[in-house]
């Protein structure tokens, strides 16, 4: 059969017609920021890598709340103009940048004090700085930048901040993983370039699968406390993530960016994790790009491999006894 009559063939039509009321139905059915009610009115937020894309949105979305939001940046000039423009669409005067670099322990440091020193609260604490296609490299601290950059920086700033969460329960902390965690491997030989995972992206997978891993491990140590911690994955986003990868890379991704999400699309599963009545008193979930509770792969399921990843974080980002949760 030629394609033109197999086309005109009026199963292709109710075929067609089909999946069109499917991709309708689940649009009506996916959860709306601008249909959630909740104000955030004397509440500080903090959302890493705010400067563009999902993580922009996110400050976005918390600043038309009335929430004191911070916007945490690597780039002064990037991040000075995010916050420029947030506050120009929000009317909210309370929109601030503070630096902040992941993938340097001294940094989250810095940052940490300076929250601590300045801020009376913290209601919500959106992990989302992560970077993929970078290339094999040992910070000066001793960690691999993309494992230091994805996973420690924002595993030592939540540590950091937990008593300040607790003290303004109830709080959240959102962490930004991936459906590609389940392409991930737990090693935490990794975490200092003494092994290195395989594979196209192994490291960026590996570092969303310790997210996931973490996030479990960091709601069983918060049960009780008012503060939930869950972590999800956004999707298939077109953002400037991709900027490291090769050339090849980037172009086949710009011709698959019409059938992906807007990095304003991509942020909605971040901001149903920080601010939905849905979620309110969920905690050590993972929730998929459309919002909803999903099982994550069977390593991030491993109770015992979150509890080692967990004890080697703490040794190499050097929380003390003192400061451990």
């Amino acid at each position: 059969m030629e394609l033109p009559s197999a086309c005109s063939h009026p199963c292709w039509f109710l075929l067609t017609l089909l999946l069109g009321l499917l991709l309708w139905a689940r649009r009506r059915r996916a959860w709306d920021p601008r249909k959630c009610p909740t104000d955030l009115t004397g509440k500080t937020v903090i959302v890493t890598g705010a400067n563009s894309g999902i993580g922009k949105c996110v400050a976005l979305d918390l600043a038309r709340r009335n929430a004191r939001t911070i916007l945490a940046c690597r780039s002064w000039e990037r991040g000075q103009a995010a916050v420029e423009e947030i506050r120009a669409a929000t009317g909210n005067p309370a929109v601030l940048l503070r630096l902040l670099d992941t993938s340097s322990l001294t940094s989250v440091h810095a940052f940490a004090q300076a929250v601590l020193r300045e801020e009376k609260r913290l209601d919500v604490l959106v992990n989302n700085a992560g970077l993929t296609g970078l290339p094999f490299a040992i910070t000066p601290e001793g960690l691999e930048q993309t494992f230091a950059t994805n996973y420690l920086g924002p595993f030592l700033l939540t540590n950091l901040l937990l008593d300040l969460l607790k003290a303004s329960a109830p709080a959240r902390i959102v962490n930004v993983s991936s459906f590609r965690h389940s392409a991930g491997t737990a090693d935490g030989r990794y975490l200092t370039g003494q092994e290195r995972p395989g594979g196209f992206d192994a490291a960026y997978n590996s570092t969303k699968l310790m997210n996931v891993l973490f996030t479990a491990e960091l709601a069983r140590r918060l049960q009780g406390t008012g503060v939930t911690a869950n972590a999800l994955s956004p999707g298939v986003v077109s953002t400037s993530i991709m900027r490291h990868f090769s050339w090849a890379v980037r172009v086949l991704f710009i011709f698959i960016r019409p059938f992906i999400k807007s990095a304003e699309q991509g942020a909605v599963s971040t901001i149903y994790c920080a601010v939905s009545e849905e979620v309110s008193g969920i905690t050590g979930k993972y929730f998929d790009s459309d919002c909803g509770l999903a099982l994550p792969s069977t390593a991030a399921r491993d109770a015992g491999l979150a509890r080692k990843l967990w004890e080697e974080s703490e040794r190499l980002t050097g929380l003390t006894d003192g400061t451990r949760h």
